[in-house]
Protein backbone atom coordinates (compact mmCIF):
# COMPACT_ATOMS: atom_id res chain seq x y z
CA UNK A 1 0.00 0.00 0.00
CA UNK A 2 1.38 3.42 -0.96
CA UNK A 3 0.96 6.05 1.72
CA UNK A 4 0.49 9.73 1.05
CA UNK A 5 2.78 12.20 2.80
CA UNK A 6 3.10 15.97 2.85
CA UNK A 7 6.71 17.15 2.82
CA UNK A 8 7.84 20.55 3.98
CA UNK A 9 11.28 22.07 3.43
CA UNK A 10 12.40 24.94 5.65
CA UNK A 11 15.41 26.67 7.12
CA UNK A 12 13.36 27.63 10.18
CA UNK A 13 12.12 24.32 11.58
CA UNK A 14 9.66 24.16 14.43
CA UNK A 15 11.36 23.10 17.67
CA UNK A 16 8.85 20.24 17.98
CA UNK A 17 9.88 18.94 14.55
CA UNK A 18 13.57 19.01 15.47
CA UNK A 19 12.86 17.27 18.75
CA UNK A 20 10.68 14.68 17.04
CA UNK A 21 13.36 13.76 14.50
CA UNK A 22 16.10 13.71 17.14
CA UNK A 23 14.05 11.67 19.63
CA UNK A 24 12.93 9.23 16.94
CA UNK A 25 16.47 8.53 15.77
CA UNK A 26 17.77 8.35 19.34
CA UNK A 27 15.13 5.78 20.26
CA UNK A 28 15.97 3.72 17.17
CA UNK A 29 19.71 3.87 17.89
CA UNK A 30 19.29 2.94 21.55
CA UNK A 31 17.09 -0.03 20.63
CA UNK A 32 19.53 -1.15 17.95
CA UNK A 33 22.64 -0.78 20.13
CA UNK A 34 21.13 -1.87 23.42
CA UNK A 35 22.63 1.12 25.20
CA UNK A 36 21.57 4.64 26.10
CA UNK A 37 22.41 7.70 24.06
CA UNK A 38 24.67 9.44 26.56
CA UNK A 39 25.59 12.66 24.77
CA UNK A 40 26.92 15.41 27.03
CA UNK A 41 28.19 18.79 25.90
CA UNK A 42 31.81 19.62 26.66
CA UNK A 43 33.01 23.21 26.48
CA UNK A 44 36.39 24.63 27.51
CA UNK A 45 37.05 28.38 27.39
CA UNK A 46 40.17 30.44 28.08
CA UNK A 47 40.15 34.04 29.26
CA UNK A 48 43.03 36.39 29.88
CA UNK A 49 43.56 38.29 33.15
CA UNK A 50 41.07 40.95 32.00
CA UNK A 51 38.38 38.33 31.38
CA UNK A 52 38.61 38.60 27.60
CA UNK A 53 37.82 35.38 25.76
CA UNK A 54 41.00 34.21 24.02
CA UNK A 55 40.03 30.73 22.93
CA UNK A 56 37.61 27.92 23.30
CA UNK A 57 36.63 24.39 22.41
CA UNK A 58 33.08 23.17 21.85
CA UNK A 59 32.30 19.50 21.59
CA UNK A 60 30.47 16.62 23.18
CA UNK A 61 30.99 13.10 24.45
CA UNK A 62 28.89 10.12 23.44
CA UNK A 63 29.33 6.35 23.23
CA UNK A 64 32.93 6.49 24.50
CA UNK A 65 33.94 9.15 21.96
CA UNK A 66 34.90 12.80 22.30
CA UNK A 67 33.81 14.84 19.29
CA UNK A 68 35.51 18.23 18.97
CA UNK A 69 33.17 20.39 16.93
CA UNK A 70 34.92 23.77 17.23
CA UNK A 71 38.35 24.90 18.35
CA UNK A 72 39.23 28.57 18.18
CA UNK A 73 42.19 30.58 19.44
CA UNK A 74 42.34 34.37 19.07
CA UNK A 75 44.86 35.53 16.46
CA UNK A 76 46.86 37.42 19.11
CA UNK A 77 47.22 34.22 21.14
CA UNK A 78 48.07 31.70 18.43
CA UNK A 79 51.40 29.98 18.90
CA UNK A 80 51.23 30.35 22.69
CA UNK A 81 50.28 26.73 23.35
CA UNK A 82 46.70 27.64 24.24
CA UNK A 83 45.21 25.39 21.57
CA UNK A 84 47.07 22.39 22.96
CA UNK A 85 45.95 23.26 26.48
CA UNK A 86 42.32 23.48 25.36
CA UNK A 87 42.58 20.11 23.63
CA UNK A 88 44.30 18.50 26.63
CA UNK A 89 41.63 19.81 29.02
CA UNK A 90 38.84 18.46 26.82
CA UNK A 91 40.56 15.09 26.43
CA UNK A 92 41.13 14.83 30.19
CA UNK A 93 37.46 15.53 30.88
CA UNK A 94 36.42 13.08 28.15
CA UNK A 95 38.49 10.36 29.83
CA UNK A 96 36.69 10.99 33.14
CA UNK A 97 33.48 10.39 31.19
CA UNK A 98 34.76 7.04 29.96
CA UNK A 99 35.82 8.10 26.46
CA UNK A 100 38.39 5.96 24.68
CA UNK A 101 38.69 7.91 21.44
CA UNK A 102 38.44 11.41 20.00
CA UNK A 103 37.47 12.65 16.54
CA UNK A 104 37.28 15.99 14.78
CA UNK A 105 37.68 17.62 11.42
CA UNK A 106 39.37 20.73 10.12
CA UNK A 107 40.04 22.27 6.72
CA UNK A 108 43.26 22.63 4.79
CA UNK A 109 43.10 26.42 5.26
CA UNK A 110 42.73 26.20 9.04
CA UNK A 111 45.26 24.27 11.13
CA UNK A 112 45.73 20.75 9.78
CA UNK A 113 49.32 20.64 11.05
CA UNK A 114 48.21 21.32 14.63
CA UNK A 115 46.33 18.08 15.24
CA UNK A 116 49.15 15.60 14.50
CA UNK A 117 51.21 17.49 17.11
CA UNK A 118 48.42 16.62 19.58
CA UNK A 119 48.63 12.91 18.68
CA UNK A 120 45.84 12.82 16.10
CA UNK A 121 45.99 10.82 12.87
CA UNK A 122 44.25 11.55 9.59
CA UNK A 123 41.58 8.98 8.79
CA UNK A 124 39.70 10.64 5.95
CA UNK A 125 39.92 13.56 3.53
CA UNK A 126 37.16 15.04 1.40
CA UNK A 127 38.33 17.02 -1.63
CA UNK A 128 36.22 19.92 -2.81
CA UNK A 129 34.67 20.80 0.54
CA UNK A 130 34.59 23.71 0.56
CA UNK A 131 35.17 24.21 -3.18
CA UNK A 132 38.88 24.47 -3.92
CA UNK A 133 39.84 23.05 -0.51
CA UNK A 134 39.47 19.88 1.50
CA UNK A 135 38.03 18.76 4.79
CA UNK A 136 40.35 16.57 6.87
CA UNK A 137 39.09 14.16 9.54
CA UNK A 138 41.31 13.17 12.47
CA UNK A 139 41.05 10.60 15.25
CA UNK A 140 43.01 9.78 18.39
CA UNK A 141 43.07 6.92 20.87
CA UNK A 142 42.62 8.35 24.37
CA UNK A 143 42.86 5.10 26.34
Amino acid sequence: MIQSFTLSVTDTPAPADLAGVFDGLRAYNEASLGRAYDRRDLVVVARDADGTLKGGLVGYTNWEWLYVDLLWVDNTTRGSGLGGRLMAAAEAEAKTRGCRWSRLYTYDFQAPGFYPKQGYQVWAEMEGYPPGHKQIWFRKDLA
